[in-house]
């Protein structure tokens, strides 16, 4: 199954992203670029809110260790570049989310061992993690830029062509996420270590508490409700693929997989819905 996810991820990726890039034009980021203050939060304020957020929950809903440890390794990621895919369906601040991804994954040579640190004096006993460079600069570099500029391009080039095939290809990358999620579940679905209705609620949890941390980051910072639902999608997605290369340097892959499959089965869903209420409104 972990060769199953190595392979399916970055596929499913680039076809969320690609999807993204036929949202964009150049003039969105000159805007954003008028904008580094909000930039700057949503890059820099999760690693130092998220760990915080996770350790009170943890305490709280008292789950297995398995998803304890698991949540604690999720909230020192970058963001996750399904959120791009999220502000896009919400028809938010499309590319204020591209630029905070990609910043956050730049980034996150120093906010992973920051928010570790954070969290090992808070808690006294969690590992510190290295932070994963050739993975960052991988799915920066190979991944995300390509992937989002040629979506723009063929937007800029063919115009008629880009706008019916989008909903398409979001429909087919979020569908093949879902079937990788559903068969890391029933692959696992017997274990009793896992915990899986404490994972769960623990995810649940997190996912609508984040979001709502990120709205009202958003909201102190001035941000328009576009601005708001951004920053909750940014808050709520963390990036799965860097988790899954730090806990592979770690050697608890295979642990984590169960956990980021919990994750996955409700942020997804929670957070799509999210963003479709917020498109009506």
């Amino acid at each position: 199954m972990q060769h199953l996810v190595d392979l399916a991820a970055p596929p499913i990726t680039l076809l969320l992203l690609f999807a993204v890039g036929l949202e964009l034009t150049p003039g969105d980021f000159r805007r954003v670029r008028d904008r580094p203050g909000m930039v700057a939060a949503g890059v820099l304020l999760p690693p130092l809110l998220l760990p915080l957020l996770a350790i009170a929950l943890i305490r709280l809903l008292d789950p297995t260790p398995l998803m304890a440890a698991g949540l604690l390794l999720l909230v020192v990621c970058p963001i996750g570049g399904i959120s791009n895919a999220y502000s896009a369906l919400a028809r938010a601040s499309v590319a204020l989310s591209v630029t905070m991804t990609a910043v956050s994954c730049g980034a996150a040579v120093v906010t992973i061992p920051a928010a570790t640190a954070l969290l090992h004096r808070l808690l006294g006993h969690a590992a510190l993690y290295s932070a994963p460079t050739r993975a960052l600069v991988t799915q920066l570099l190979l991944i995300l830029v390509p992937a989002v500029t040629a979506g723009m391009l063929l937007r800029a080039s063919w115009p008629a062509l880009a706008a019916p095939h989008r909903p398409l290809v979001q429909g087919i990358a979020l569908s093949l996420l879902v079937t990788l999620v559903v068969l890391v579940l029933a692959s696992a679905a017997g274990d009793p270590e896992v915990g899986w209705a404490s994972g769960v609620l623990l995810v649940v949890a997190f996912v609508a508490a984040s979001f709502v941390l990120g709205a009202l980051v958003a909201w102190a910072l001035g941000g328009s409700p576009a601005d708001r639902f951004t920053f909750s999608a940014e808050f709520s997605t963390r990036n799965l693929a860097v988790a899954l290369a730090v806990a592979y340097a770690l050697g608890g892959q295979r642990d984590f997989v169960r956990f980021a499959a919990v994750y996955a089965m409700v942020e997804i869903p929670l957070v799509t819905a999210a963003a479709l209420l917020a498109r009506l409104r």
